[in-house]
């Protein structure tokens, strides 16, 4: 790889980082050609991008961006790496979850690192945790459903009530 070769790839790397908000480092180094090509369909499937690039271009392209921001991200930058960009927090994390599952008692792919809404979380073990994340469309889910419960309450205490009026002047009028 040439020198404007290298500049290209850290380019493509920083207009990745900076269009997603959310990205996994995995190690894929022990998976077949199969599996990796299975993984890429799934994440393809669930709008997850996922990139083989040589670690030392990543942490160039996130060190050219923001080296502070990304710091703790640069220790997972070894051996076999595959990045998973993606809009949500956690799809990634299911994606290599199911992979795991599916693959029988599998550990592999290897959550290196995550890097979610500025947070970075280092390591395999890392991975429950962040298939637990909520999208901000299931919190806001969550808080419409809590705002909605009182409400439906009280309109079925005020529908309630309204029936026992109905039926206690009914009553009358049958005698």
């Amino acid at each position: 790889m040439n020198k404007d070769q290298k500049n290209e790839a850290i380019e493509l790397l920083k207009s990745k980082f900076t269009q997603y908000s959310n990205f996994y480092i995995t190690n894929t180094e022990s998976l077949t050609v199969a599996q990796v090509n299975k993984l890429r369909k799934v994440c393809f499937d669930k709008n997850v991008e996922m990139k083989v690039a040589k670690n030392t271009l990543i942490k160039k392209a996130l060190e050219s961006l923001d080296s502070e921001k990304y710091a703790g991200v640069y220790e997972a930058l070894n051996g076999v790496t595959a990045l998973m960009f993606s809009d949500s927090p956690k799809e990634p994390a299911v994606i290599i979850s199911a992979f795991r599952k599916e693959s029988k008692g599998g550990d592999k792919p290897v959550l290196k690192a995550a890097f979610v809404a500025d947070e970075v979380y280092s390591g395999d073990n890392q991975l429950a945790a962040l298939v637990r994340i909520k999208t901000k469309n299931e919190l806001i889910g969550e808080v419409i459903g809590l705002l909605q419960s009182p409400a439906s309450r009280v309109i079925s205490a005020l529908l309630e009530k309204a029936k026992k009026e109905e039926a206690g002047a009914a009553a009358p009028a049958a005698e």
